[in-house]
């Protein structure tokens, strides 16, 4: 049997150390693919680190497993944290996820609400570019054929590709590459769509508030009942009759 109480404890506790170690791992990860002839002891240590990192994000997610009191609605519900333990290139969005748990994003009032999904979002579009142009440039750097052949033109694509411009001056030639030029493509559509209804449902509420903020006195007066006039119930009082005795 789990116990939730325990779990979000445990997140509590370990949300800024989740924070952490993505980052670390994001610096080794993008280090360990940019810097083409490291030396061998750097080699070994950003191993190392991708390594540690690993281990830590495979403990943090058995033992919230564990803690879980539905473990099916836990899977369910944190599917990040389970490609991290598994899929390399999805362990630096668990920097989103440890963001969620901090304090000052955590709550349901429309003010927690709205700078948890501005900070969240805006740091998912980031983080999905430079994840991807980072993978691209890895699969296409040295690909016969191939014409991405820096960092920053795997970037370029990618922001060009998410935009649904495409200018076709760069393009992957590899399966890997074509695979995440699709996962970019279909992404890229969810994050339009995606920011557009939120700024359509901000904008609604915020055109509400200033329509009630600036209602009328006449309309706000048809809302509420006019007080009784003191000497209409006066003058009722004086001709009721008396029915005491």
């Amino acid at each position: 049997m789990g116990d939730d109480a325990g779990r979000e404890r445990w997140e509590r506790a370990t949300a800024w150390p989740g924070v952490v170690a993505s980052v670390v791992f994001l610096i080794a990860y993008s280090w360990e693919i940019l810097d083409e002839r490291p030396a061998r002891w750097l080699h070994a240590l950003l191993v190392g680190v991708l390594l540690a990192v690993w281990l830590f994000f495979l403990v943090d997610y058995v033992i919230r497993f564990a803690l879980a009191d539905d473990k099916v609605r836990f899977v369910r519900r944190n599917k990040v944290d389970l490609l991290s333990v598994f899929l390399p290139m999805a362990r630096p969005f668990r920097l989103l996820t440890g963001l969620s748990r901090i304090h000052g994003f955590r709550g349901d009032s429309p003010a927690h609400v709205r700078r948890r999904v501005l900070v969240i979002a805006g740091a998912f579009v980031v983080m999905f570019i430079y994840t991807i142009a980072l993978a691209v440039y890895r699969a296409e750097r040295y690909a016969p054929g191939g014409n991405i052949h820096s960092f920053g033109d795997a970037v370029w694509w990618a922001c060009v590709t998410m935009a649904t411009v495409g200018y076709g001056d760069f393009y992957p030639v590899t399966i890997t590459g074509r695979v995440l030029a699709v996962v970019l493509m279909i992404g890229g559509i969810a994050i339009v769509g995606t920011a557009s209804a939120t700024v359509v449902s901000f904008l609604n509420e915020r055109t509400q508030y200033l329509r009630h903020d600036h209602s009328s006195p006449r309309e706000l007066g048809r809302e509420l009942p006019l007080p009784a006039d003191p000497g209409e119930a006066d003058s009722r009082e004086a001709t009721r009759p008396d029915t005491d005795g």
